[in-house]
């Protein structure tokens, strides 16, 4: 069923059936064949001009007001003509099973089920979940990489960020564990934490496009969050590493560091970003997305050793450090980094809190929260 505004001769040309209405109020003035249409209209003494586009001159007879005006004529041609077998036939058709939509697909010659892209079965859909994710993955690829610009964009600022960092802390590594150490572990955690949050205003434009078609069975749900997640994971994986390697390369650690600090920073990362992923799904807009993630991401950033100790936290809120990614990751950050240096300052580690040790806890809570 198709309604198309003016359509070319060479549409129309491939249309089956064709049902012309008047407008305001719709009234039927032809039902039947496209191509009798012509003859049709020749015998109600309105023949198609030999070089004039039929549809267009079909428009001017129907419409009240217009130079070619004969709506009333037509509608009257069609209650004396049509009508009458329009209705015996639809009182035989009640009556009569039709084909089902499977079988109307597989019936028509060149049809997708014909050339192996249907695979009717049980469910609503008519493509299998592998097809799905086939198709919505390589439009997310054309999409994403047709604007290569936001994808400089998307790597280039938060390497830019990484460089700014960097020349902050730069030589920090190199330098007796202590207080600085710890505060360039967090700040670097904090950066790697807010890289997603920019992104939830696309992924809830992606929600609602994903809504309207999912409302038409298109694909399925699960099959649209594959293939996002597939694409756009890693490109966002890559922009975060870059931009730790940039960090840690003007910080001056140990090499043999590296994996510990980059490692556990990349799964800060995912943690967060699942959890602007989380707030962008149930959100209407970037802006409620916000207000659901701003609570979030202040308590768990709040509570993470160093702002906010257990030692100095209430006693009825210390149960937020047992959930609080960004705790666990401090600490296996700055115990490693402290064993890493054979540092004897185990006052400033008991001050914070932090114990080594705990690493597979700290997996644990951020594989949960993804």
């Amino acid at each position: 069923l198709l309604n198309i505004h003016q359509p070319r001769r060479e549409v129309a040309a491939h249309f089956d059936t064709l049902i012309l209405l008047t407008p305001n109020p719709g009234r039927i003035v032809y039902y039947g064949a496209m191509t009798d249409a012509p003859s049709y209209m020749a015998s109600c003494g309105h023949p198609v001009p030999e070089y004039g586009n039929a549809t267009d001159f079909y428009m001017d007879l129907v419409t009240p007001g217009s130079e070619n005006d004969a709506s009333s004529e037509l509608v009257q041609a069609f209650e004396k003509k049509q009508l009458g077998e329009l209705r015996r036939r639809t009182d035989e058709l009640a009556f009569q099973k039709g084909a089902t939509s499977a079988e109307m697909l597989t019936s028509r010659p060149g049809s997708a089920s014909r050339r192996g892209c249907l695979q009717m079965g049980p469910g609503p859909f008519a493509t299998p979940f592998r097809v799905q994710l086939r198709a919505l993955m390589a439009r997310k690829v054309r999409i994403t990489f047709r604007n290569p610009e936001a994808i400089a964009v998307g790597i280039g600022l938060p390497a830019g960020m990484g460089v700014v960092l960097g020349l902050l802390f730069q030589g920090i590594g190199m330098k007796p564990f202590g207080v600085a150490t710890v505060m360039f572990v967090f700040i670097l955690l904090v950066m790697l934490s807010l890289q997603s949050l920019p992104l939830m205003p696309g992924l809830i434009e992606e929600r609602l496009c994903m809504k309207e078609e999912t409302s038409e069975r298109l694909y399925k749900e699960s099959a649209h969050i594959a293939a996002g997640f597939i694409v756009t994971m890693p490109i966002s994986l890559i922009s975060a590493l870059i931009q730790s390697s940039i960090i840690f390369g003007f910080a001056g650690f140990s090499s043999s560091l590296f994996l510990v600090i980059v490692g556990w920073t990349l799964l800060v990362f995912t943690a967060f970003d699942a959890i602007f992923q989380c707030m962008a799904a149930v959100a209407s807009n970037g802006d409620e997305a916000l207000m659901f993630a701003t609570p979030f991401l202040v308590t768990f950033m709040l509570f993470n050793g160093v702002v906010i100790t257990w030692e100095t936290a209430p006693v009825y809120l210390r149960w937020v450090f047992p959930i609080s990614p960004t705790y666990w990751t401090l600490q296996a950050i700055v115990t490693r980094i402290a064993d890493e240096e054979g540092s004897q300052d185990s006052f400033l580690l008991e001050h914070f809190g932090f114990e080594a040790g705990h690493e597979f806890h700290a997996v644990a809570i951020i594989v949960v929260m993804n």
